[in-house]
């Protein structure tokens, strides 16, 4: 009966929280935002207070490190970032001429199916998009004026992630010891065990996946520029950080340069042709040597369940689901090899009788977990 009461509890506690996730998840981001950025710092505050550095002054210089070199970052690439909006803005009317000419030539009717008549109307519907565009936006501007909660939201991130950021690395090591205490004394030692497990997989995850989008969008920028590509560091820098979520940053970064390719280079087909190789042997590399090397040995996350709790995570909770995504993830896939662990080691599993072995030479399972 206690054990049944425990499990009531746990459970009871875990619908609490998804209940007040969702209840709260419009106010959630920057306090989700900090915790990430806390949980993220905490070893290097660790570090610094090893030699000899008190906590306050170890906290308040990751901080104030942090915000500098944000604010850094955003004064440097803001520049580069408009320029290549403008400049995608000043061409677009031509790319859609290019893309009408292409779709609509006589001597290749077939591209005309594929792509469809709708795109022989572009540069008219080019109006009535910018009308709508022109809209939306002087809409946005009004309920930024008028309710704030869009003011209130870029307030909440620049202002109140470092300030939960930074109360919450003071904090840590009391918080872990303040948690450490609700577990049970007889489950504490299994707890922990997980509770490092969990997170092992979490800082390899995301040290291991951080440094593969670094690498893969240098790749991509240095290969589309190499082409000549317009864009090329904008939709490769875009591709490499997309690529956090498995595959989508390479499909998206195949679809958009494949399209500016197309536009740009027609009717020489030889470096359109280069976009696709491009990102096919980047995501081969990533796949079979930087990926191995990099995510795999360090966590035991396939990249199909990761894929789907991005999605899904996102889908519910929207950004902050993305922020959460991971560790829940990793979380759940440490406590479900830690059922199957134990699940396999019962009176349960050792009492049901083996399968027979089928006409191929296959036997039942050998009671090992499962990688």
């Amino acid at each position: 009966m206690s054990a049944l009461r425990s499990l009531a509890f746990w459970i009871g506690i875990f619908a609490a929280v998804i209940a007040a996730t969702v209840l709260l998840r419009e106010i959630l981001l920057p306090f989700v935002a900090g915790m990430v950025l806390a949980y993220l710092l905490d070893p290097l505050a660790n570090r610094l207070e090893r030699s000899g550095m008190s906590r306050l002054i170890a906290t308040l210089t990751i901080i104030g490190l942090f915000v500098a070199g944000v604010v850094a970052l955003c004064v440097l690439t803001a520049p580069i970032i408009v320029d290549e909006v403008v400049y995608f803005i000043d061409r677009f009317p031509g790319y859609v001429r290019q893309l009408q000419a292409l779709a609509t030539d006589p001597s290749r009717p077939w591209l005309s199916k594929i792509i469809g008549e709708g795109l022989g109307h572009a540069e008219q519907s080019m109006g009535e998009l910018t009308t709508l565009a022109s809209d939306w936006f002087g809409a946005v501007l009004r309920s930024v004026w008028s309710g704030g909660q869009a003011l209130i939201s870029v307030f909440s991130l620049a202002v109140v992630t470092p300030v939960v950021a930074g109360y919450l690395i003071y904090d840590w090591d009391h918080m872990v010891v303040v948690v450490d205490n609700w577990v049970p004394p007889a489950q504490r030692d299994t707890v922990r065990a997980l509770a490092r497990e969990i997170d092992g997989t979490i800082s390899g995850y995301v040290i291991g996946q951080g440094a593969l989008c670094l690498i893969m969008g240098l790749f991509y920028a240095v290969a589309l520029s190499l082409i000549g590509l317009n864009h090329s560091l904008f939709i490769g820098v875009a591709a490499g950080l997309v690529s956090f979520i498995p595959y989508l940053g390479s499909l998206a970064g195949l679809l958009v340069a494949t399209c500016v390719g197309v536009a740009q280079f027609w009717p020489n087909w030889t470096p359109v042709l280069f976009v696709p190789a491009i990102f096919f042997v980047g995501q081969t590399v990533a796949d079979y040597v930087l990926s191995p090397y990099l995510v795999s040995r360090r966590v035991n996350l396939n990249p199909v369940w990761v894929m789907f709790a991005l999605f899904a995570f996102g889908y519910l909770f929207g950004f902050v689901g993305l922020l959460i995504a991971v560790p829940l993830a990793a979380a759940i896939g440490v406590l479900m090899r830690f059922v199957l662990r134990h699940y396999y080691a019962s009176p349960i599993y050792a009492s049901m009788p083996a399968a027979s072995t089928t006409d191929e030479g296959k036997s039942a399972p050998s009671g090992k977990a499962p990688d």
